[in-house]
């Protein structure tokens, strides 16, 4: 079973070495959706509680991205691929120590709903 929960924020960024406008600062208004995988339900029959999965993601990435300048705040040139595989990262250890599920993929779109990356851990 997967369990999806869908999110947002709002950052800029330029892209090093880019020949073209993203060379420059510009702004996006990211989503990105975080998925659980699991097999065995709880008491409840839930696999996860979606809050629970927005109070994690909140604290690890929105709390960290949104209204910033991605370029100041992450250590790497912040291109859409790099962003998701940071994302998953700040989330595998909170979502893979759950009991009964696992992280399975993080999709981020930078131009919702045409341009997306999705990264499987």
């Amino acid at each position: 079973m997967l369990v999806t929960r869908e999110f947002k924020f709002d950052a800029a960024h330029h892209l090093d070495g880019y020949k073209g406008d993203c060379q420059n600062l510009h702004g996006h208004s990211f989503r990105f959706s975080v998925t659980i995988e699991g097999e065995h339900l709880d008491s409840l029959g839930m696999l996860v509680d979606f809050k629970v999965i927005k109070e994690v993601v909140t604290r690890k990435v929105i709390n960290r991205l949104d209204h910033k300048y991605l370029n100041h705040v992450l250590p790497f040139n912040p291109t859409a691929e790099n962003l998701v595989v940071w994302i998953f990262g700040q989330l595998s250890d909170d979502f893979n120590n759950f009991p009964v599920s696992c992280l399975y993929s993080i999709k981020l779109w930078e131009n919702y709903p045409d341009c997306y990356v999705e990264y499987f851990g």
